[in-house]
């Protein structure tokens, strides 16, 4: 499911148009970068808990000269599911 499809079905799940749901979808990603960016954590109950981790630098190897290059520290985003969205699956 690409963006549009899923846009395309947020509009139908919640009797809006798609103009609409587009806007909203652009809103809710909006918020949540604008938040991680900040340093915020964002728990959305029943979903999961979004968030920003930091990387350990770390020494790598590059595959096509087999030598070993240094990574620099990094931060990440991450999603970890919440215990009762992962229930629905199993």
């Amino acid at each position: 499911m690409n963006k549009g499809e899923f846009v395309k079905a947020m509009a139908d799940k919640a009797s809006l148009t798609q103009k609409e749901a587009g806007v909203a979808y652009d809103a809710f990603v909006g918020v949540l970068t604008d938040a991680l960016k900040a340093g915020d954590k964002v728990v959305l109950a029943g979903f999961g808990t979004f968030e920003v981790r930091a990387k350990a630098a770390r020494e790598g190897i590059n595959p096509l000269t087999k030598e070993k290059v240094k990574i620099p520290a990094s931060k990440a985003p991450a999603l970890k599911f919440g215990k009762a969205y992962k229930d629905l699956f199993n």
